[in-house]
C-alpha cells in the first residue's frame, strides 16, 4: 500500500480524500532546456517530452505525468523570445538563481491547484501575488504572480493556479512510469512555515522537516521511476 498526501493506493485502486486545494506541479529550473532534460533522464532515466513556450513570459518548457493529476515540469528562459517588460516567474531573473542553475538544474518551487484562486489571495493573510490569466493553445489559467517575480518564501510555499480548461493537462503528458510519492521541505523555521502552509490550505500536501539554522532551506521530491526510488532536491 503507498500513500501520498491526500491519495491512498490500494493495488490498482486509487481513493482519492477530496479537497479544495491538490498539488499541481513541480518546477525545475534550468539554465537551458537542453541541460534540463539530460538531469531528467540522468535522474530518472526517462527522456520528457517538450511542452510549450510561454510568450508572455520569455521561457520554455518540458512536462511529464507524476501520477494523479500532478506533472513535473522543466523551465528555461528561452533565448529566442524577447524579455518581458516585467519579471518572469519562478524567480527566473534573479541573478542568484540563474548562477545557481547554471552549475545544475535544480527543484526550485512547486505550484498547488485550487478551485477559487481569487478567494486564495484574499484568505491567506499574506501576499501570494495577484491572480493572472494565462492561456497557450487551448490551455487557459490563471496563476497568482508577484510583481517582482520572486519565489515565495524562496520556494518553499507553492505558487497558486486554477485551470479554466478541462481536463487537468496532466492528463495529456507523457507517462513515462514516474510517479511522486512525496514532497517535502526542509526549513529553518518549521513552524513558520507550517503557519503559512496552513493558512493557504497546502499542509496536506507537503511534509515539513526542521533543519540547523546553519542550513538553507529547500525542497525534496521522492519520485518513483524506472531507475527506482529518487530524490529530487
Amino acid at each position: 500500500m503507498k500513500f501520498y498526501r491526500g491519495i491512498l493506493f490500494t493495488g490498482s485502486v486509487v481513493i482519492y480524500h477530496t479537497g479544495m486545494n491538490n498539488l499541481d506541479h513541480l518546477v525545475v529550473a534550468a539554465n537551458t532546456l537542453e541541460e534540463g532534460v539530460d538531469y531528467v533522464r540522468s535522474n530518472l532515466g526517462v527522456e520528457i517530452p517538450g511542452g510549450g513556450l510561454h510568450q508572455t513570459m520569455g521561457t520554455h518548457n518540458h512536462v511529464m505525468q507524476l501520477g494523479n493529476d500532478a506533472y513535473l515540469e522543466v523551465i528555461a528562459i528561452d533565448p529566442a523570445t524577447e524579455a518581458p517588460a516585467h519579471p518572469r516567474w519562478f524567480g527566473l531573473d534573479d541573478a542568484l538563481l540563474r548562477a545557481a542553475i547554471r552549475q545544475q538544474p535544480r527543484l526550485i518551487t512547486w505550484v498547488m491547484n485550487t478551485t477559487d484562486i481569487r478567494q486564495q489571495v484574499d484568505t491567506a493573510g499574506f501576499d501570494i501575488g495577484t491572480p493572472t490569466a494565462l492561456s497557450r493553445d487551448e490551455l487557459k489559467w490563471e496563476i497568482a504572480l508577484s510583481d517582482d517575480g520572486r519565489l515565495l518564501a524562496g520556494g518553499m510555499l507553492p505558487y497558486c493556479i486554477q485551470w479554466h480548461s478541462s481536463p487537468h493537462p496532466a492528463q495529456g503528458m507523457a507517462d513515462l512510469d514516474c510517479l511522486l510519492q512525496n514532497l517535502t521541505i526542509h526549513h529553518n523555521r518549521p513552524r513558520w512555515i507550517t503557519a503559512r502552509l496552513d493558512a493557504v490550505g497546502a499542509s496536506h500536501l507537503v511534509d515539513v522537516e526542521a533543519i540547523a539554522d546553519s542550513e538553507a532551506p529547500y525542497l525534496s521530491a521522492t519520485i518513483d521511476s524506472p531507475k527506482g526510488r529518487v530524490t529530487l532536491t
